[in-house]
């Protein structure tokens, strides 16, 4: 059975207001100005940024910081979030042919809670958060635990996702993967730009 491995915010999910909002929260309680919502999910995803030095001003992720992160997510992960356009019907026809699995930078549980609001979460086979695992996307770690526990060989898998930190992963990792070009970064002529074009170029790769 082939393997196709989605990244959820940014491919699946419109989740971009929470999350600039949840990161915003954290400032403000930091006494830190806001940062506009373009700005922060253009940066988000940039693997050679240290994202605790450029949102908060440290060099790591402290408790405090991870505590206001996780009280204001856990509350609002729900809120304002949407499906892609097109993403429900992909989802439903894909399930018929392949294994489907999520590799989400986000902690586990929330994943399962937004994939369930939104109606998706049983097409997936197996959902991976960054909890799960030692090292989250940019390395492979993830996609690693998604194919040895759904028992598929990485050369039957492959990963579809809106950042470089997704395809740092599958490089990472030894997989193909599919760039789309609605999430939170540009890819210009380097991603698929809607879901009939993405159904082709998976057609094509896997």
């Amino acid at each position: 059975m082939k393997l196709i491995i989605f990244d959820m915010d940014g491919t699946l999910i419109n989740s971009g207001s929470v999350i600039a909002n949840t990161i915003n929260f954290v400032r403000i309680n930091l006494g830190l100005d806001i940062i506009e919502k373009s700005e922060i999910l253009k940066n988000m995803n940039d693997p050679h940024i240290n994202s605790a030095e450029y949102f908060y001003g440290s060099t790591y992720f402290t408790e405090q910081q991870t505590a206001l992160f996780a009280e204001y997510y856990n509350e609002h992960c729900i809120s304002d979030i949407i499906l892609y356009d097109g993403v429900k019907e992909l989802l439903e026809e894909l399930k018929h042919e392949y294994h489907l699995a999520i590799a989400t930078n986000a902690n586990s549980e929330y994943a399962h809670k937004m994939l369930d609001f939104l109606g998706i979460k049983e097409h997936f086979n197996f959902i991976a958060g960054a909890n799960m695992v030692e090292y989250p996307k940019p390395k492979g770690d993830m996609l690693s635990l998604v194919c040895e526990t759904l028992g598929i060989q990485k050369k039957s898998s492959l990963l579809i996702g809106d950042s470089k930190k997704d395809l740092y992963a599958a490089n990472d990792f030894g997989i193909d993967c599919i760039l789309v070009n609605w999430g939170f970064s540009d890819h210009f002529d380097n991603a698929v730009c809607d879901i009939e074009n993405l159904k082709k170029e998976i057609k094509k790769r896997i």
